[in-house]
């Protein structure tokens, strides 16, 4: 799992709240799978609807800019990105893992090697709601600021703790990597931040040693990427 914040700017957040508000919220089922189905209780936007559309390029945008979001998620296709609502009365989605592949109205196919929620609501704004990630260890909560994103895997089980005072707004995706294994992803990420500090803390930019570094973690990605 990684949490990046600030993904949004203050200025793009409050365009996207302002852009979303207008639009014409539909029960989450819509979108839903034959299991997932049973244990959702939230509002959705249509993929094509105008508004869910004009938040959707702010926050293409705003990943294409993140170094860090394309070192972790390596993507080869995201999927438009989706927008949920949970309040009071929509306001839960249960235990589930998401569908291997999706499939968009346009006619993408993406398959799911990671999910991504991008928090809109300030958590001062709700109660409950929180994000809760299994793996086979532990049990992660996540409640981040508005314009933070957090990435898993997708083929952890996750839900949505009902909320029970005001709304939840986000937006959800999926990638599929260049990388497809998780453990080659890991290692990718790993060596990138590496370099990145490596870099910070050496005044000199052609150093040999990191040179060679970098073309080690060149030719892992070109060994295993698939583009």
């Amino acid at each position: 799992m990684l949490h990046i914040p600030n993904i949004l700017t203050a200025e793009q957040l409050n365009i996207v709240k302002e852009i979303l508000n207008q639009a014409n919220w539909l029960d989450g089922k819509i979108t839903a799978g034959e299991q997932s189905e049973q244990v959702k209780n939230n509002q959705q936007l249509d993929e094509l609807d105008v508004y869910a559309v004009k938040a959707r390029e702010i926050i293409l945008k705003a990943l294409g800019a993140n170094g860090l979001f394309f070192s972790h998620a390596l993507p080869k296709k995201i999927f438009p990105p989706m927008f949920n609502l949970y309040t009071q009365h929509k306001n839960s989605f249960g235990n589930h893992i998401d569908n291997s592949v999706r499939t968009s109205k346009q006619g993408m196919w993406v398959r799911t090697d990671l999910s991504c929620t991008l928090f809109i609501s300030n958590p001062k704004e709700y109660e409950g709601g929180e994000l809760v990630i299994e793996d086979t260890l532990q049990s992660t909560t996540i409640k981040l600021n508005a314009g933070d994103l957090i990435l898993y895997p997708s083929s952890f089980v996750h839900r949505v703790e009902p909320v029970t005072k005001g709304s939840r707004m986000a937006s959800f995706f999926w990638v599929e990597s260049m990388v497809q294994s998780l453990e080659q992803r890991q290692v990718l990420f790993d060596m990138d931040m590496a370099l990145r500090n490596l870099r910070d803390a050496n005044s000199s930019t052609d150093s040999q040693e990191l040179i060679q570094l970098t073309g080690c973690y060149h030719n892992l990605l070109r060994m295993w990427a698939q583009p």
